[in-house]
């Protein structure tokens, strides 16, 4: 079985290839950009079979000189929420995707592809349906315009395809692999930072009708991720766009107090108040470049990627957190 992961040097391209890996799949063709040299890192544990470079990737794969390949899993993306270049955005995210769903449906190939949360943007309801899309940035927009596009190419329920497509909304993704992705990464690594430096962690302050750290968010770990995209793999009669979230909304506090408790020395659990008492966490005013843009809520219905049987159990912040910090602090 040979398969494809655009963004494989990434962070949840990375961990696609190593859980292909964990299963012996390594005939694997690895896509990305390595302008940032230090991205090598995320591949150089990992059985690959090829590296290609993305500006050559999709033109080598219409023309079908990989030869037959299974699926391509397409993690490939600017996920920059800030970025306000609209037309590299709409390039980079929209139309590379759109081509590759051409080329894979006219070579009977599989596709597993990155969608977001961010698609969802303003809204309060988080189901995978047009009512609730409202992205709030471009990027978002250039996930959701990409879904869009596929709804019509693939018919209603996606009963018109050649092949298996599948669009995964991710929500709030931390875990091992993402050191290389500077702002965009997650609270948690970012957390961990911090708590090596400072011996503190910052949260921002009460904002949209919540307390301090008390916004909440759906945050999912990589392990989690990478489960249910294999799933998809080994189940190819199933397709459509599903969110992939743990379906449990949790405050920052959540995340906050599980990298304290990780990482201190002294292993009594503290709660919330014990570690704020304790100047273990810090709350900081909410930045004004931020409002009207920030989503306080987000927690993944999970009633369309049930319905497809895939009931993999997702961890909590408590459990998922405690392993990253454990494997950060072993790096």
């Amino acid at each position: 079985m040979k398969i494809v992961v655009t963004g494989a040097a990434g962070f949840i391209g990375s961990n696609i290839v190593k859980g292909l890996n964990a299963k012996g799949i390594d005939n694997i063709i690895a896509v990305d950009d390595l302008t940032d040299g230090d991205k090598f890192r995320n591949l150089a544990d990992l059985k690959i079979a090829d590296y290609v470079d993305k500006d050559v990737f999709y033109d080598l794969l219409a023309e079908n000189a990989f030869g037959k390949v299974e699926a391509v899993f397409h993690e490939g993306a600017c996920s920059d929420t800030m970025e306000r270049d609209g037309k590299f955005m709409m390039d980079n995210n929209y139309s590379v995707s759109c081509d590759l769903f051409n080329t894979c449906q006219q070579a009977g190939t599989r596709l597993i592809y990155a969608s977001s949360a961010a698609t969802y943007g303003g809204s309060d309801t988080f189901r995978e349906t047009p009512e609730f899309e409202l992205p709030l940035n471009v990027y978002g927009y250039s996930k959701l315009l990409f879904d869009q596009r596929m709804r019509r190419e693939c018919g209603e329920n996606f009963k018109r395809l050649r092949r298996q497509v599948v669009g995964f909304r991710y929500f709030n993704v931390y875990g091992p692999r993402e050191q290389h992705k500077g702002r965009m990464a997650s609270v948690a690594f970012h957390q961990f930072n911090q708590f090596k430096a400072e011996g503190k962690v910052k949260l921002f302050g009460e904002y949209g009708g919540y307390d301090a750290g008390a916004q909440m968010r759906d945050f999912v770990f990589i392990d989690d991720v990478v489960a249910v995209n294999l799933w998809f793999l080994e189940h190819p009669e199933q397709s459509g766009i599903f969110n992939l979230g743990s379906g449990r909304a949790q405050p920052f506090n959540d995340v906050a107090l599980s990298v304290v408790n990780a990482l201190r020395d002294d292993h009594n659990a503290l709660d919330l108040q014990g570690a704020v008492n304790a100047g273990l966490i810090e709350y900081v005013p909410f930045p004004d470049a931020l409002r009207g843009k920030y989503q306080c809520y987000t927690q993944a219905d999970l009633s369309a990627l049930r319905s497809t049987g895939c009931d993999h159990v997702f961890a909590d912040v408590t459990s998922g957190v405690t392993q990253y910090m454990q494997a950060l602090n072993q790096a």
